[in-house]
């Protein structure tokens, strides 16, 4: 098993990324590796992390401002080679629609429920390190 893996958390509100960080917590479950966040506000900021490399799991809101997560979800499928997994904040259980144009590999909605955000994050971090194995 990887020692730890990076989560992306893209939010123009500081307070949404404290609640990603806080609901999934260090691990979000025992058989994934502990959880290192890399916190942007801004789609510039997002792109260059990515560009980086090394980003296991990315979590869009996609009620930020300007740059909605649900964009930069579409946006970052067709662009960034390798693309990590995303999981998307959407604002209402009826956005789903517009998770699954986004190309977003989850959707759970806000104001976030830690079990179902953990357990989301979980399972794309599970796929995400199968294909890396």
């Amino acid at each position: 098993m990887q020692s730890s893996a990076t989560v992306l958390v893209y939010s123009d509100d500081a307070n949404t990324r404290a609640q990603v960080r806080l609901a999934a917590g260090r691990r979000p479950a025992a058989d994934v590796p502990p959880v290192e966040y890399v916190e942007c506000a801004t789609l510039p900021a997002v792109l260059e992390q990515l560009g980086e490399g090394g980003v296991d799991v990315c979590v869009l809101d996609g009620e930020a401002v300007p740059a909605g997560g649900m964009g930069v979800c579409r946006q970052i499928k067709d662009e960034v080679f390798d693309c990590p997994p995303v999981l998307l904040l959407i604002g209402r259980p009826q956005d789903a629609w517009l998770a699954t144009w986004s190309r977003a590999d989850a959707a759970v909605t806000l104001p976030v429920d830690p079990a179902e955000l953990a357990e989301a994050l979980a399972s794309l971090l599970r796929s995400r390190l199968a294909v890396e194995a």
